[in-house]
C-alpha cells in the first residue's frame, strides 16, 4: 500500500476556530461539564488469554481478572491438541491466581488453550481460544513484523475493532528533533502513523507530511474510544501541504486537531489547533490528553505551551463532531501560573468529586476549566500522580522541578490543594529527565520517589531517593539509577522491578530477573494475561511484547481498568514517556 499523504482541504462539521484572542478574555466562572455519556464509557475487555512455551513440554497460561468478576470467581484451564477432545488441566478450581503452568504439554501437534469460570453458577466470562503451534520457539516475547526495516518512536494502545483486545497505532521512525534552539535541526523526512491489530494484521498507514516537523512536541496523537462506540479513534495534530521556511522550520500554515477512524485512518472530523505562540521554541510544544470531565464522557484535551504562555481546550467527540466544552489559559492567572507546564499530561480526579482534573505540570485545572491551584515552582521535568503515600488521604503528586530553587525542587504535594507535604531542603541546579515514582522497595510503605540532577559542580551528580513520607533513603553515594529508570510489575511480589538497559532487576536484592529485553522500550502496560505488565519494544522492522512468565502468587484486577493507569497508558503516545501510575497503592 502506498503512503497516504494528508491533504486537509475542507474542514468537516465541528467547532469554530479558537484563537488566543478568545482565550485572552480571562478565565471567568466556569460550569460543570455535562457530556454525551449517560454512564461512564469503559472498554469492553476479554480475558486477554496468553499461552507461551517456556521450555520443552511446558506452556505458561495467563488471563485477566476483570472488575465485574465476582470476588469468589474460580477458573478451569482447558487444552486441546489438533482434533482431539479437550482436557481440563487443573485438578481443583484456580482461585488464588489467574495463571497456570501446563507441565505436560505435548511436544507435537497444534495446541489450543482456553479458560472458563469454574462451576455452573457463572455461565459467562470464558476466554477465546489461543493456539500454540508445534515448533513455536521458546522466547520471552511475542512479536509481529512492521511494513519495513525501521523502528518506531511511539505506540498508541487501544481496541480498534471492538473485539476486547488491545491493538496498536505506532509512529515511525524512532527519531526526535527538539524545538529548543541548541537542539533543533531540519527534519530529514516525515513521520508516518501505522495501525495494526493485536495479532499484527496491518490496517493502514498515513504520512503526517511536511507540515508536522519530526519531533515529539510537533506530533502528539492519542488512541482512545472518544465517542463511546466500543472502537477507538485516533486524535492527532495535522497540517496542510509543505509550509516550511527556507531553514526548515514550520512557522506558518494551518494546523488542526483531527479525528481519524481507528480501523481505516479516514478523517472523520477536525478543528483548528490552538494559535501559535510568538516564540517558535515555546509555540512548538503541543500535547493531547483524555479526561473524564463529567466522570462519564472521555473528553479530549488539546494543549499548547510549557515554559511561558499555556493554553488548554477541552472537547467532546460525538456523532462525528468535535464540540468545545471550555478553554483555559494562564495569561490572566498571575505570574505564578506562567511556565508551569510539564513534558507529560496527567488527568485524574484529584478532589474526589467524581470528575477528572488536568495536571499540567505545576498547575492543575479543574474539571470546569477553572484553575484549581499552582505551586508556582515552575516547569517540572517529571511529574507523577497517584496514591503515592497511603498514609496521606487522597492522591499526591511527585515533582522534580527543573528550575533551580533553594529548596523543594524535589517534593511531594497534596493533589487536591497543591500544598507541599515534604521537599528537599537544599539548593538544586537542574533536576532532569523522568525520574521515577513507583513502589519498588517493599520495606517502606507506599511508593518510592527518585530524582537526579543533570549538572552539578560536583564530580557525582546529585541523586535523591525518598520514601513516600519524605524519609531520605539514599543519595548519589549509595543509589544511582541514572536519570530515567523505568519500573514494571514483573515477578510475583507486590512491588515493581527496575528496568534499565534491557535488564530487569529486583531493587531490594539486586537480583537480575532477565537481561533479554532487546530494542528501545516504548511503552509499559498490562496488555493481557494477569496483572503483571508487558513491555513494548521497537527493534528494526518489528514490534515486540515482552512478558513475564513467573508463576504468580496472587491475583489483581486488570491494571487497565484502573482509571489513572489507563489514561497514563493512553498518554504514552505523546510527550516524554514515564511508567503509568495507579489510583490505589497495592501494599
Amino acid at each position: 500500500m502506498k503512503k497516504i499523504t494528508i491533504l486537509l482541504i475542507v474542514a468537516l462539521a465541528g467547532c469554530a476556530p479558537l484563537s488566543h484572542q478568545q482565550n485572552s478574555t480571562g478565565n471567568t466562572e466556569k460550569k460543570a461539564v455535562h457530556g454525551y455519556a449517560k454512564k461512564r464509557v469503559v472498554e469492553k475487555l476479554d480475558r486477554g488469554l496468553i499461552a507461551m512455551p517456556i521450555e520443552p513440554g511446558k506452556v505458561y497460561v495467563s488471563w485477566r481478572l476483570l472488575k465485574n468478576d465476582p470476588d469468589d470467581i474460580a477458573f478451569d484451564v482447558f487444552r486441546a491438541r489438533d482434533a482431539e477432545s479437550p482436557v481440563k488441566l487443573n485438578k481443583a478450581p484456580i482461585v488464588t491466581t489467574t495463571d497456570f503452568v501446563d507441565s505436560s504439554a505435548p511436544a507435537d501437534g497444534n495446541l489450543a488453550y482456553w479458560v472458563h469460570p469454574s462451576g455452573k453458577r457463572i455461565s459467562s466470562g470464558s476466554s477465546g481460544r489461543v493456539e500454540v503451534k508445534a515448533g513455536t520457539p521458546v522466547r520471552p516475547y511475542f512479536s509481529f513484523p512492521l511494513q519495513g526495516n525501521y523502528t518506531f518512536q511511539k505506540a498508541g494502545i487501544a481496541d480498534l475493532n471492538g473485539d476486547g483486545q488491545y491493538d496498536f497505532v505506532v509512529k515511525q521512525p524512532n527519531e526526535n528533533i527538539d524545538p529548543y534552539e541548541k537542539y533543533w535541526k531540519p527534519s530529514p523526512n516525515t513521520y508516518t502513523l501505522e495501525a495494526y491489530l493485536h495479532d499484527g494484521t496491518f490496517l493502514w498507514h498515513k504520512d503526517l507530511g511536511w507540515s508536522i516537523e519530526r519531533g515529539i512536541w510537533y506530533s502528539p496523537y492519542l488512541v482512545f474510544d472518544f465517542d463511546g462506540d466500543g472502537k477507538a479513534e485516533v486524535a492527532v495534530k495535522t497540517g496542510e501541504g509543505d509550509p516550511r521556511d527556507p531553514d526548515g522550520r514550520v512557522q506558518s500554515g494551518p494546523e488542526y486537531l483531527s479525528i481519524w477512524d481507528g480501523m481505516t485512518g479516514e478523517e472523520k472530523a477536525r478543528t483548528p489547533w490552538l494559535d501559535r505562540l510568538p516564540r517558535y521554541n515555546f509555540s512548538s510544544r503541543n500535547q493531547l490528553g483524555v479526561a473524564f470531565l463529567d466522570g462519564k464522557t472521555p473528553c479530549l484535551m488539546m494543549a499548547r505551551g510549557t515554559y511561558s504562555e499555556m493554553y488548554l481546550t477541552a472537547y467532546q467527540y460525538h456523532k462525528g463532531e468535535l464540540k468545545v466544552l471550555w478553554n483555559w489559559s494562564n495569561i490572566h492567572e498571575g505570574k505564578e501560573s506562567r511556565g508551569q507546564g510539564a513534558h507529560f499530561m496527567h488527568c485524574a480526579d484529584v478532589d474526589a468529586d467524581g470528575r477528572d482534573e488536568i495536571i499540567l505540570g505545576s498547575c492543575v485545572i479543574d474539571d470546569t476549566g477553572a484553575q484549581l491551584w499552582t505551586t508556582g515552582l515552575g516547569h517540572p521535568d517529571h511529574c507523577y500522580v497517584g496514591d503515592i503515600d497511603p498514609a496521606h488521604p487522597g492522591l499526591e503528586i511527585y515533582y522534580g522541578i527543573e528550575r533551580s530553587h533553594v529548596k523543594n525542587s524535589v517534593c511531594l504535594v497534596d493533589a487536591m490543594t497543591g500544598k507541599i507535604l515534604w521537599g528537599i531542603q537544599e539548593p538544586t541546579i537542574h533536576v532532569h529527565s523522568s525520574g521515577l515514582c513507583s513502589d519498588f522497595d517493599g520495606r517502606h510503605p507506599g511508593m518510592e520517589c527518585y530524582s537526579g540532577e543533570k549538572e552539578t559542580p560536583k564530580e557525582k551528580p546529585k541523586r535523591w531517593l525518598h520514601a513516600a513520607n519524605g524519609t531520605l533513603l539514599a543519595t548519589e553515594q549509595t543509589c544511582d539509577m541514572g536519570l530515567s529508570p523505568r519500573a514494571v510489575f514483573w515477578d510475583a511480589d507486590p512491588q515493581r522491578e527496575i528496568l534499565k538497559g534491557g535488564c530487569i532487576s529486583d531493587f531490594e536484592t539486586g537480583n537480575i530477573l532477565t537481561n533479554q529485553v532487546e530494542g528501545a522500550d516504548v511503552a509499559w502496560a498490562d496488555l493481557g494475561g494477569d496483572w503483571r505488565e508487558e513491555i513494548i519494544t521497537s527493534v528494526p522492522g518489528e514490534l515486540r511484547i515482552y512478558l513475564s512468565t513467573s508463576p504468580a502468587q496472587n491475583r489483581r484486577i486488570c491494571l487497565m481498568q484502573d482509571p489513572i493507569y489507563r489514561v497514563d497508558v493512553a498518554h504514552l503516545s505523546m510527550g516524554y514517556p514515564q511508567p503509568p501510575m495507579t489510583t490505589k497503592n497495592f501494599q
